[in-house]
């Protein structure tokens, strides 16, 4: 059982009940709900990381679930395995990093970027020699995004941890639809 209670939306405020009504029935957002003066710009910012980003967005689900992997988040596995293989990410390569396999072969050029985030998650640092990785693969703006996305990804993990968040069932796209439909607004 969480350590909070999830946010009944019928109690909560106008504009907690309004952004909670326009997103899945997730615990974590409902969860969420309680921080009212940062759940709206909290949407804001994970929409843009979800669909305004340079990033490949396969890529971004990668790296996602290398965060998911590397901080033991159950919860953004579930979400995220949907997802990725919603935008496209084989089968196998989903498989490879869930499981902990980067070593394999379809994972291609992402090998090294992966195993650069999941040193990042683990450390909070990363070498000279594994930026040097990232740049190898990504332009400026997508270092910064990737890190953005780690960064984002690795909070929502803790928080999950913190509160011992129930899984929810995969919300599938529809955060992904959301945030597209919604590009640029503040939820």
């Amino acid at each position: 059982m969480t350590r909070l209670p999830y946010l009944d939306p019928n109690l909560a405020s106008a504009p907690v009940q309004e952004a909670l009504a326009a997103l899945p029935d997730l615990h974590l957002f409902r969860v969420l709900g309680h921080a009212e003066s940062v759940l709206r710009p909290w949407l804001a910012l994970g929409g843009a990381l979800l669909s305004s980003l340079s990033l490949d967005p396969r890529l971004r689900e990668l790296v996602i679930l290398q965060v998911a992997r590397s901080a033991g988040s159950e919860y953004e596995r579930v979400q995220h395995e949907a997802i990725a293989a919603g935008v496209g990410v084989p089968p196998r390569q989903i498989r490879a990093v869930v499981s902990g396999h980067l070593e394999d072969s379809a994972l291609g050029d992402s090998a090294p970027v992966l195993r650069v985030v999941g040193e990042l998650v683990q450390t909070h640092a990363i070498t000279d020699a594994e930026f040097a990785i990232l740049r190898q693969h990504l332009d400026d703006r997508e270092c910064v995004e990737l890190l953005l996305v780690v960064g984002h990804y690795l909070g929502l993990a803790l928080l999950a941890a913190a509160v011992d968040l129930e899984l929810d069932p995969s919300a599938r796209m529809a955060v992904i639809d959301l945030a597209t439909a919604h590009r640029g607004e503040t939820p």
